[in-house]
Order: structure tokens, then C-alpha cells, then sequence
């Protein structure tokens, strides 16, 4: 952590109005053979006689004090889910959570809802938000790590964001969404923060805010506008990203993609035949220096997918190495992501244990 971060460890105690989840696991189980219900802990993962550290990648919170910033526009951000209030964080709940999941370490992100906001308002929401980030992370250091919150749609700040994220606050990088309001940020206008990031090692956490171009077709019953549009967002993101040439520009950049990032894992190598069936659709000055799907093998991805398939397959796409826990937490999508990991078939024990934690901890140069 950053030495403005070792500041607020000495203070944490007194820090007030940060909330975390409530929503054990498992049922409380006596502790010592007797006396009152203890919460449920979920025992270490031992693989090969070493414990397997395990770090989810994919989780959230809120701050109530940056929504009110919002005025009007914050109504909304709280997400019609299960756990959405739980995004406010009562830390002693939370931890109770990871315990009975088997997670020790959580890298907190909060879904970007300011990019219509004006510059000033943009970068109040942005410094409040990553202010309250770290004051969380220092009340226990072990437990959490954060991406900050960046105001994309001005690059120029974000910058800034970003390097004070990382060598002022010691924070893991930052989380954006999958365009800047539909505005894709492979463009050149964004490529001085992915600059930025591939300089400080940062890593740009991807997670999608739906497609809002196809607002009127995801109507009606199945919440398609989370269910198809997340992950096709990532998997336009991604794609972009790829065949703009970006991965060959700054080849050191460090993008995570959420939900195993979308579609593409499943239906990958299309992308190598598209250029060579349709040439009129591919722009001849941008030449790859790989095959499309070779640039998957340097993106990394969580592992919200599901089932022990699904993540064998995405495994074989892009290689364990590429892969960490994901869960999406509060909101319950993954439930037991540590028997996730252990299920799937076809992993080794040595691609578990880095899935579980040690990726993570080798991307974000974590101390647990």
C-alpha cells in the first residue's frame, strides 16, 4: 500500500460510514463444542501441501456519500438485484461472507455511473470514491484491495486518476466499463490512459454497463439487458481492443475482462476468418502481428462462467494462466467459487492453486 494508505492505518479505527455485505454462506456452526453459534469459516484449500491463498477479483461496493453527488442522476445506481444493499459496507459482515466462501482477499470495484457527468462533477464522485476505497482497504489491509474509479470521457484526468491511484494511494488499478457511454475506448483519444496503465502496471479492470444501443430489443422478461448485454459489451470491448491494434501498441498493458469476458471465450476463433472472408471490412493499415485469438493469451479473465465447462473451456482458449476468481459479490451470482475451481475438470493442481489466488497475486502484486 502506498504511504497515504500506512497513514489511515493508524486511524482506521475511527473511520465511520463504510458498509459491507451481510449474506452468510453456510449456516453458523458452534465454535469450542459449545456456547453461542460462531459464523461458518470455510477451511483452507491445501493443494500439494500448500495452502492455496484465494483472492476474488470481481466485487463491489457503493458509497452512499458519492450517489448523493449525483442529485437527481443518482437514482438508479443501486442495482434492482439481490445484494444491492449490501454494496454498502459494514466490513465485519463482509469479511463473515468471505469466510464462508473461502475467500481471503476481495479487490473491490465500483460500476462507473458518472460518465455523463460534467468535468467538475466527474472528478468529485472519482476522488471521493477512490478517498473511501483506500480508507476501507487500510481497516484491514490483508482483506482488501480496490480499483479506483476513473472519469474516462475526460482522458486527460483519468490520467491523472490513475497514476495518483497507483503511486499515491496504492490501489491495484482501476475498473471501467466497456465503452465510455457506447464510445469505445480503443480510440485514439483513449490510448494516453492505456498509456498510462501499461507505464504504472496498472491493471484496467473491464466490467460492462450493458448495450444500451440495444435497449429496446433486451425488453421484456430475463433481464436480457444484463443477462446478453453485459457480456456482449466485454465482448465488443475486447474485440476492439484486439483488432485495432491496441495489444500491439502497448503490448505490456494489463486488461482483466469480467464474466469470463462475455461470449468471446465461447466463439473465439471466428475472429480468425473474418479479415480473410470479408477484406473490404478490415482496415489493410492495421496489420496484427498475430492471429486474433493469440491476443487472448495475454488478457486476463475471472471466472464467472458457472459451470466446470464452461471454465474448462475458457481455460483451454486462454490458458490457465489468464484466469482468478470472480464472483460478482454482493450480488450472488457465484456462490461457491472456491468448489468451482476445485470441480472443474481438466485443471491440474498447479493450474488450481494459481486460479485460485496466486494469478491474482502475481497481476495486482498483492501482500497476503
Amino acid at each position: 500500500m502506498g504511504q497515504y494508505l500506512n497513514s489511515l492505518k493508524k486511524s482506521a479505527s475511527g473511520l465511520g460510514g463504510l458498509i459491507f455485505c451481510g449474506c452468510c454462506m453456510k449456516p453458523a456452526v458452534p465454535e469450542g463444542g459449545g456456547g453461542k453459534p460462531g459464523p461458518y469459516k470455510r477451511p483452507p484449500v491445501i493443494i500439494n501441501g500448500k495452502q492455496a491463498k484465494t483472492v476474488d477479483i470481481h466485487t463491489h461496493c457503493l458509497f452512499q456519500e458519492s450517489i448523493d453527488l449525483m442529485g437527481e442522476n443518482g437514482k438508479g445506481i443501486i442495482p434492482p438485484t439481490k445484494g444491492a444493499q449490501e454494496h454498502f459496507i459494514v466490513i465485519e459482515e463482509r469479511i463473515k461472507d468471505m469466510d464462508a466462501m473461502g475467500i481471503d482477499m476481495e479487490i473491490l470495484s465500483i460500476n462507473p455511473y458518472w460518465y455523463k457527468a460534467d468535468r467538475d462533477l466527474a472528478e468529485k464522485v472519482c476522488a471521493l470514491n477512490n478517498q473511501k476505497l483506500v480508507e476501507l482497504c487500510a481497516m484491514a489491509p490483508t482483506r482488501f484491495g480496490a480499483f479506483a474509479s476513473l472519469a474516462m470521457q475526460y482522458p486527460d484526468m483519468a490520467v491523472k486518476q490513475l497514476e495518483e491511484a497507483m503511486t499515491k494511494f496504492g490501489l491495484q488499478g482501476a475498473a471501467i466499463g466497456g465503452s465510455v457511454l457506447g464510445d469505445d475506448f480503443c480510440h485514439p483519444k483513449y490510448h494516453p490512459v492505456l498509456a498510462k496503465a501499461e507505464e504504472l502496471g496498472a491493471t484496467l479492470f473491464i466490467h460492462p454497463q450493458s448495450t444500451p444501443q440495444l435497449e429496446s430489443r433486451f425488453k421484456g422478461n430475463g433481464w436480457l439487458a444484463n443477462t446478453i448485454g453485459n457480456p456482449l459489451d466485454t465482448t465488443i470491448a475486447l474485440e476492439k481492443l484486439i483488432y485495432e491494434g491496441i495489444f500491439d501498441k502497448f503490448p505490456k498493458l494489463k486488461i482483466l475482462a469480467a464474466h469470463g469476458g462475455g461470449f468471446l471465450g465461447s466463439y473465439a476463433p471466428r475472429m480468425n476468418r473474418s479479415c480473410y472472408i470479408s477484406p473490404s471490412n478490415c482496415n489493410p493499415e492495421i496489420k496484427l502481428k498475430k492471429l486474433p485469438t493469440e491476443y487472448l493469451n495475454q488478457i486476463y479473465f475471472d471466472t464467472l462462467v458457472f459451470t466446470g465447462e464452461a471454465l474448462r473451456h475458457l481455460a483451454a482458449q486462454v490458458g490457465p494462466s489468464q484466469l482468478m476468481i470472480g464472483t460478482d459479490w454482493p450480488i450472488p451470482w457465484e456462490e461457491d467459487p472456491v468448489g468451482h475451481i476445485m470441480n472443474t475438470p481438466e485443471l491440474t493442481d498447479e493450474d488450481r492453486y494459481n486460479i485460485l489466488g496466486a494469478n491474482a497475486v502475481k497481476l495486482l502484486n498483492l501482500k497476503i
